[in-house]
């Protein structure tokens, strides 16, 4: 479920998506460094729900996208 937010989400492309045209992954930096949940969501479908991730998570989803390639 998405709980409202006191600011502006801003989201950024991941760097893994650049390959590919840009459709893949946007990850908010700006909302993880004010209140330590990483959210991510599928660039393709920019208004459907998004997930909400520890930092830990999100190092272990990134680690799995390198480990993948």
């Amino acid at each position: 479920m998405t709980k409202a937010t006191p600011h502006p989400v801003i989201w950024v492309k991941s760097s893994y998506s650049q390959g590919n045209g840009g459709e893949c992954l946007e990850w908010a930096p700006a909302h993880a460094a004010l209140t330590g949940e990483v959210l991510v969501r599928d660039s393709k479908t920019p208004h459907a729900p998004h997930l909400t991730l520890t930092p830990e998570s999100f190092a272990g989803l990134v680690s799995l996208a390198k480990a993948r390639g």
